[in-house]
């Protein structure tokens, strides 16, 4: 069964986007190897916010060709928006009842993996559904001090069991988790 990735930077702290939303302190070095990432997926999970505001993103005219590669990239998965608002769109299949049961046929489905973009109100959803498979969470060297915590308001303590640990040259450390279930969550 394919598995579902939470793959996501956050800062020192905690924090997925800072008090403004920005996420400018987030760093994109050649050594974490994303485009490796990206050919391991052909699906994108998204929130509606974040749809809107990433899922058909375009670069700035004068964009770099590896930028416009990048996007084109993302863009170029299977994309599905969990949101409460029915809409009609070419580029995405929105989803709006039923979420755990659809999010496992789309497990069932043949293909590579899934890629648990967010935002934070849809990974909290996917956290108490017991949905992540995979956990890959990158600490980027900066701290907010307040923003929009990537963990908030969860009903039940979640242990987790490391499964890969990767250090880049900018100072970003990435975890991988996968959960541990051996240990008695009440998920």
């Amino acid at each position: 069964m394919r598995k579902i990735i939470l793959d996501l930077a956050v800062s020192l702290d905690g924090f997925i986007e800072g008090p403004n939303k920005e996420i400018d302190w987030c760093i994109m070095d050649d050594d974490m190897n994303f485009e490796g990432f990206l050919s391991s997926i052909d699906t994108i999970f998204y929130g509606r916010v974040s749809y809107d505001a990433w899922g058909n993103y375009q670069p700035e005219e004068g964009a770099g060709s590896s930028e416009i590669r990048f996007w084109n990239s993302i863009h170029s998965r299977k994309k599905y928006v969990f949101s409460s608002q029915e809409r009609k769109d070419d580029r995405a299949t929105f989803i709006n009842t039923d979420m755990a049961e659809k999010v496992l046929e789309i497990k069932r489905a043949p293909g590579k993996d899934i890629w648990l973009y967010g935002g934070a109100g849809l990974i909290k959803r996917f956290i108490q559904a017991s949905l992540i498979d995979v956990y890959r969470i990158s600490f980027h060297p900066v701290v907010l001090g307040s923003g929009k915590p990537l963990f908030e308001d969860l009903q039940n303590r979640i242990s987790l069991r490391l499964i890969g640990t990767n250090v880049f040259r900018s100072g970003v450390v990435q975890l991988v988790y996968e959960p541990d279930n051996t240990s008695g969550n009440k998920l």
